[in-house]
């Protein structure tokens, strides 16, 4: 089973980034919230998101072709 991406460019770093807030907060105040930072990383690092998948929303510009593999940013003319 593969996934296609649906986080965009913009969206994927607001996520990494918060990740790691939400992670450094969590941490230091010493909350088991910290743990969801670690969800917010994971979907940009991976540039997928459950949620979106499930409401069929995309912040990606570019629409993977259909067995698209890692770097191939290739699209159907």
């Amino acid at each position: 089973m593969t996934f296609q991406r649906n986080v965009g460019g913009a969206d994927r770093i607001i996520r990494i980034v918060l990740g790691l807030v939400i992670m450094a907060v969590g941490a230091y105040f010493g909350s088991p919230w910290g743990l969801l930072g670690i969800v917010v990383l994971a979907t940009g690092i991976f540039r997928y998101c459950l949620l979106y998948s499930v409401c069929g929303a995309s912040t990606c510009k570019v629409k993977p072709v259909s067995g698209e593999t890692s770097g191939d940013t290739s699209v159907r003319q």
